[in-house]
């Protein structure tokens, strides 16, 4: 068996994931917030997507003031503040999101920002929890499981790096590895054609933490436009095409566990779509 970049993956009960998935998916809303309220707007919301810190072990905004970013450690829930003077990190433990407000409305007043920005209401609709309606996070009793999601993350971050300079070398233009907070998904898009038009065509490669049609997290290789599925080629067993609602190559974690090498046979996949999505284009 090959040497792994890969950190552990454990198999977590998919029911206590999908919670600790719920939650911290609330949590790093506060990012998103702090980016809308304080980061340059740019056209395609680039400015509220987030970058994975192995350091931080969480995700962590675009710089604001004065370089000072806010980030939210995913394991253990807790926002702090990057950059600037070091303040003690917010754990969100028996906090609830008015609590978060205040800590975080105060910490931003303190580097001259108007903490009323961060009460602009979201663009998009998040699923249901019970933390919306106002109460606290409990991140100690999903300990193990907000330690499985931030390893599903960490070895996004790393594998998709890889597929991003792998595209960048075959000519096409890839996005920096970045989680967009409304879907909560990690990934990179390249596109095909030197335009950036709608229509241009393109390749998304990226990781979902779990959503309403898998939940569980699951790699993904999506082209665009949708071709026809007819001339989308097999796929190694790890995954599969998914066609109702989106097109992509999905490996899903419950495949993913099984393989005796995940990292490799992770990539293998991607690989082996993302040649597929560029035929299909044409």
């Amino acid at each position: 068996m090959g040497t792994s970049n890969w950190r552990p993956l454990r198999g977590i009960e998919p029911r206590r994931l999908s919670a600790a998935r719920l939650q911290a998916h609330y949590a790093v809303q506060w990012l998103a917030r702090a980016a809308r309220g304080y980061v340059p707007a740019q056209p395609d919301d680039s400015h509220t997507n987030l970058g994975w810190d192995d350091a931080l072990d969480g995700f962590a905004t675009h710089p604001m003031k004065n370089d000072v970013r806010l980030g939210l450690n995913i394991a253990r829930l807790e926002l702090v503040m990057l950059g600037g003077r070091s303040a003690p990190a917010f754990g969100l433990t028996g906090q609830t999101d008015a609590a978060a407000r205040r800590w975080l409305g105060e910490r931003l007043a303190a580097i001259g920002l108007d903490a009323g920005r961060l009460d602009a209401p979201p663009p998009y609709a998040m699923p249901e929890h019970a933390v919306a309606a106002g109460a606290a996070y409990d991140a100690a009793a999903a300990a193990d499981a907000l330690t499985e999601l931030a390893a599903w993350f960490a070895n996004a971050s790393h594998t998709l790096d890889g597929i991003r300079t792998a595209m960048s070398r075959r000519g096409f233009a890839a996005s920096a590895v970045r989680c967009w907070p409304h879907h909560f998904d990690i990934a990179t898009l390249a596109l095909l054609d030197a335009s950036g038009a709608d229509h241009a065509r393109s390749v998304n490669a990226g990781m979902s933490p779990g959503d309403a049609s898998y939940d569980e997290p699951y790699f993904y290789v999506s082209p665009y436009p949708y071709p026809d599925a007819t001339k989308l080629p097999a796929l190694p067993s790890l995954g599969h095409w998914h066609t109702q609602g989106f097109t992509a190559a999905v490996a899903p974690a419950s495949r993913i566990l099984t393989a005796r090498e995940r990292e490799a046979e992770t990539e293998a996949l991607l690989h082996a779509a993302i040649d597929g999505a560029v035929a299909a284009l044409g």
